[in-house]
């Protein structure tokens, strides 16, 4: 008799026990499966949120290339309207005689000509004397010479004594330059001329086109 309740007694244990393990694991399982899901969404506004943020730095990136060439444009413009400005008050010279030290119009020497042309077409303060001015600016090649360029020339040995302004660079590469010359005053010369050609040393850039950078921006 005793001995079939002991059998009864762990019939009952085992079968709560196997309720209880079923239990467990169901619990567990829909547990794990609540989490993942609520990962999921996290995920999808993120990668929703990035997208929009890589949207506004397009936009942006596209707003300031406008913005640059919009700048490069009307620094090419005011720049060729230097230049324009410089030849013209350069032509208003022409004919005028010349004076060793002379500054005006009633006489004037190279580099008074190219002091005065600047000065009252570009607002700028060059030096006095051609040598002086010959250390402004940028070195430019004699095949990259353009209209408001300045040439150096030297009579004797290697110093500066003459200056003048590039006036036209025609389609056949020919360089005219206007000075104001010891024989004729204030004219038009070519660097294929006999003369002025040997004794043509170098050119320097004053005037130059204002150029913007991205990375200060």
């Amino acid at each position: 008799m005793k001995k079939r309740v002991l059998v009864y007694f762990l019939f009952v244990a085992t079968f709560f026990s196997l309720q209880s393990c079923v239990s467990n694991y169901v619990v567990s399982n829909n547990q794990t499966y609540k989490t993942d899901a609520k990962f999921a969404s996290l995920n999808v506004k993120a990668i929703s949120k990035k997208s929009d943020n890589q949207g506004q730095v397009l936009a942006s990136i596209a707003n300031t290339n406008e913005v640059i060439k919009r700048s490069a444009i009307e620094n090419a413009i005011m720049h060729s309207n230097t230049i324009d400005n410089i030849l013209s008050e350069a032509e208003s010279y022409l004919g005028t005689p010349y004076r060793f030290g002379g500054t005006s119009r009633s006489g004037i020497d190279c580099s008074a000509f190219v002091l005065s042309v600047f000065g009252a077409a570009a607002g700028m303060d060059l030096p006095r004397v051609a040598a002086e001015q010959s250390q402004e600016g940028d070195s430019v090649e004699r095949t990259e010479l353009q209209k408001g360029d300045l040439v150096f020339f030297s009579h004797r040995g290697s110093r500066i004594s003459h200056v003048g302004i590039v006036e036209e660079v025609t389609a056949e590469g020919e360089i005219k330059f206007i000075h104001a010359a010891t024989s004729k005053g204030v004219m038009v010369s070519s660097l294929d001329d006999s003369y002025w050609g040997p004794k043509f040393r170098f050119a320097k850039r004053i005037v130059r086109e204002n150029r913007l950078s991205v990375l200060n921006n």
